[in-house]
């Protein structure tokens, strides 16, 4: 095989160290192999000694979050490559540290490494953002439900009077059954807005058996849920700072049925506003994992099944699509509709959220706001399949039809 980098090196990369191994074809030749550690003095020295031997290209696998400050130390120096690990694997038996990076750099040498997406640093310091944001809402959500659980303890059901625990009446009555309120009527009078409209129902939910106990832990987790709607409050005012530059591109994605403001900001923070790191809307749908597999042997398909991965992004994006689907008449949800008919409602929301992405993909390359098709373009598309798809179905059921061309 043809050799396309003569000067290259690949790394294996752990918590604590780094395995290098240098290639080099062209004079001076030298191969050479160096462990050095992961703090910043070490990454420097590597830096160096990659540079005092010419090297042009660097390999390293997409390990956890190691590879990050390595990668940020050398960039700029050298062409960085970030494989995915299932694509390089070595040959079995010959698993060392010093055999993976010879590896990587032989693999790196002859052009037979596909690079990752690696994201510019502002979309990486988004995309950390955003990421932090959906945790703490979901601990939102565990703490909500364990207090929950200490109210069904304490034979208090304000859950099944009151939509939202932690809304202006939830809050207010919690604060003062810590405080050591026990009266209902009173408690009851805490609620607000249109809870004032249950107040009956109210005192019979809040008659209980609570303890100091329960008083306790209440007081824990409401004092958690405010610390962390605080931290929520901290992380939308520096991802609105973060996201002010490409505040355009977000608000494109807007105008698509079932993207909210914050899913804009996840979509934006996962692949960026620049399309041309994927050649067609195909590769970013392969590498978001929101397409089917191509698993072929003997002439036989063995598996469609989606590949696992792309957390982040395919989550969001799934729980888009059930919110699109949801609007009446639009493209979207004719197409959920025509799919899950025939392949089920799990692939068919899938199916949606590739649409989504898709037009997300020609949306930011072009800067063009979302077009709606309608419900009907699946009819309009084809109509004599759909006019032959109806006859068909009138003659099952013993009808005789004949047709005859409109008249204006």
């Amino acid at each position: 095989m043809q050799v396309l980098y003569p000067r290259c090196a690949g790394l294996d990369v752990h918590k604590d160290s780094v395995v290098a191994r240098v290639r080099c074809l062209s004079a001076p030749q030298a191969d050479e192999t160096r462990t050095f550690a992961t703090t910043t003095g070490a990454l420097i020295e590597l830096q160096e000694w990659l540079s005092a031997h010419g090297v042009t290209h660097v390999a390293m696998e997409a390990t956890g979050v190691y590879w990050k400050p390595v990668w940020h130390l050398l960039e700029g120096y050298f062409e960085l490559v970030l494989a995915n690990a299932q694509h390089i694997r070595n040959v079995p038996g010959r698993k060392t540290d010093v055999n993976d990076a010879a590896w990587i750099a032989d693999l790196l040498a002859h052009g037979l490494i596909r690079s990752s997406f690696v994201p510019p640093a502002p979309i990486q310091e988004l995309r950390d953002l955003t990421r932090t944001r959906k945790q703490l809402v979901r601990e939102i959500s565990q703490h909500s439900s364990r207090i929950q659980k200490i109210l069904e303890d304490a034979n208090l059901k304000l859950g099944s009077v009151l939509s939202d625990v932690l809304g202006q009446s939830g809050r207010a009555i919690l604060k003062a059954l810590i405080a050591g309120e026990a009266d209902p009527e009173k408690l009851a009078d805490l609620a607000r807005g249109t809870a004032r409209k249950k107040r009956s129902e109210l005192i019979e939910a809040l008659h209980g058996r609570i303890r100091a106990h329960h008083r306790g832990l209440l007081k824990v987790h409401l004092e958690l849920v405010a610390a962390l709607e605080q931290a929520l409050t901290d992380i939308d005012a520096a991802v609105g700072k973060n996201l002010a530059p490409i505040q355009h591109s977000a608000r494109l994605l807007t105008t698509m049925p079932g993207i909210s403001e914050v899913t804009a900001h996840v979509v934006v923070a996962e692949i960026g506003v620049d399309m041309a790191r994927f050649p067609t809307a195909a590769h970013l749908l392969s590498w978001a994992t929101l397409c089917p597999r191509n698993d072929e042997s003997a002439g036989k398909r063995r598996s469609t099944r989606v590949r696992k991965g792309g957390t982040w992004l395919k989550t969001t994006l799934v729980s888009a699509a059930w919110a699109a689907v949801r609007v009446k008449g639009s493209y979207l949800q004719a197409q959920f509709l025509r799919l899950k008919a025939r392949r089920g409602a799990k692939k068919a929301i899938l199916a949606v959220a590739a649409s989504m992405l898709t037009a997300a993909y020609h949306m930011l390359k072009n800067g063009v706001e979302y077009r709606e098709l309608g419900g009907e373009h699946f009819t309009q598309r084809d109509r004599s399949k759909a006019i032959s798809r109806l006859l068909r179905r009138l003659q099952d059921l013993g009808c005789q039809i004949q047709l005859a061309p409109q008249t204006a």
